[in-house]
């Protein structure tokens, strides 16, 4: 399962970057979060984030990784747990009016027998993820915007 949205703000890329790539900042905008919090690290690559989400009424629990920081270009972050693996990529770039252009990735690889599983749940699970990602990019923007 993988869900793209693109978000524009009027926030310039610097400060952008420094809001993403604190992935403590999904308290924030992320409707599905229930917490996150820095579990190790000082926010560079290596640093650890304990995440807690609520998806289609359940609760799971991952342990996310920021694997890459390219400075106001590219953040991205890896969570794991024992059925899934969740790849998070924030690409960003200025616009023309000196605002930011972030388009968000969010990757889905579904292990052991929810991996089975994926094929056959995915009609159920599409929606469901279209939603999620829909209601992310609202809250990610409104928080930009606030910058």
């Amino acid at each position: 399962m993988e869900i793209t949205r693109t978000v524009e703000t009027t926030a310039p890329v610097e400060k952008v970057y420094a809001y993403l790539s604190d992935f403590t900042t999904t308290n924030e905008w992320d409707p599905g979060n229930v917490e996150t919090r820095r579990i190790s690290g000082t926010g560079e690559v290596g640093t650890e984030y304990h995440n807690t989400s609520k998806f289609m009424g359940r609760e799971t629990e991952l342990v996310y990784t920021t694997k890459k920081l390219d400075p106001t270009r590219r953040i991205v972050l890896e969570g794991r747990n024992k059925t899934v693996r969740a790849t998070d990529t924030m690409t960003l770039s200025s616009t023309a009016a000196g605002g930011t252009r972030v388009v968000y990735n969010a990757r889905f690889d579904f292990q052991g027998l929810a991996g089975k599983l994926a094929p056959v749940l995915s009609p159920v699970l599409s929606p469901a993820f279209k939603k999620l990602g829909d209601e992310a990019v609202v809250g990610m923007k409104q928080a930009l915007d606030a910058l």
